[in-house]
């Protein structure tokens, strides 16, 4: 994944309604200037689909998932859409989040994460990887704004994390959550050997207070775009009036040098961050531990291979 522009297009959009969210994912991926022709392209489409458990908040919502398929099938790309749900499959989460009709129409195919590919990363240590985020020539990354008990805040770097494939993330929070520096710097790692793409973030509603899962709704009304997604991250946290030093992700990315980290040198051809801020965004003020307790980590696999068997 190229890491290597500063442009961030931030845009207030009120609500999820048409035809205002079409014109306005338009015009971001416009001033993104992130793709030539899409035309026979298989771009993947990776929202945040967690879980169906609160899933009209906990996930990226779908109408916007909805607008992304629309606008890169109307350019003549083949589309993909999936993620590696934390409980049951991708097509279960999208039915519950009530997107999967839409995107049947729209002829996206759905995918799961059930196939793998162990990748290097930096450091020495392997990833299984997702084969679809592997293959694609376009990787989408379509986050939602949610506060985070772990990691204060999940934005675009964060996303990303749905490309390791299944019981593998639970697994990576019991081997490698221990050590807190370890843990961000394995999620930051995950872009170097990602392929290029681009980061749409929901921030229509956001969720505050706490999450990914069980937070509050807060009227954010903006959506972001950025090939880098340690830029958009960035420029969101100015936005939210979040201190970057208490995100462990953006301080890991400060940490190894990539660009983005810094507010002064983004290229902003829409909104700045200071014209959308808020002030009464809530993230935890501590954060949970990393790791999971072997206890959970035997449950939850159970609970991921029962439905998986049964096809939910």
């Amino acid at each position: 994944m190229l890491l290597d522009s500063t442009r961030v297009a931030l845009l207030a959009q009120a609500s999820y309604a048409q035809p205002s969210l079409d014109r306005a994912v338009d015009r971001l991926l416009a001033a993104c200037a992130a793709c030539g022709s899409l035309r026979s392209a298989r771009v993947l489409l990776k929202p945040n689909l967690i879980t169906a458990r609160n899933g009209q908040l906990a996930c990226t919502d779908g109408r916007l998932l909805a607008a992304a398929a629309r606008w890169f099938i109307d350019r003549g790309a083949r589309v993909q859409v999936g993620d590696s749900p934390s409980f049951g499959s991708a097509r279960a989460v999208l039915t519950k989040i009530g997107a999967i009709d839409e995107l049947t129409r729209l002829g996206a195919e759905v995918v799961e994460f059930h196939q793998s590919v162990r990748t290097d990363l930096p450091g020495g240590l392997q990833a299984p990887l997702a084969v679809p985020a592997l293959d694609c020539d376009l990787l989408v990354n379509l986050p939602r704004v949610k506060a985070h008990q772990q990691m204060r805040v999940t934005l675009a770097v964060k996303n990303y994390f749905g490309c390791v494939s299944g019981f593998h993330k639970p697994w990576w929070h019991m081997r490698h959550g221990g050590d807190k520096p370890r843990f961000p710097a394995l999620l930051v790692a995950l872009l170097a050997v990602l392929p290029d793409g681009l980061s749409l973030v929901d921030g229509v509603v956001a969720m505050h207070e706490s999450g990914p899962v069980h937070g509050e709704p807060y009227p954010l009304g903006l959506l972001a775009c950025a090939t880098n997604p340690v830029a958009v991250d960035t420029a969101l946290l100015a936005v939210l009036g979040v201190d970057p030093e208490l995100s462990p992700l953006w301080r890991e990315a400060r940490r190894v040098g990539l660009r983005g980290t810094r507010l002064d040198e983004l290229h902003l051809p829409e909104a700045a961050p200071a014209e959308l801020a808020v002030r009464d965004f809530v993230v935890p003020a501590t954060l949970n531990p990393i790791r999971f307790n072997p206890f959970r980590f035997a449950k939850n696999s159970l609970r991921r291979l029962f439905l998986r068997l049964t096809g939910n």
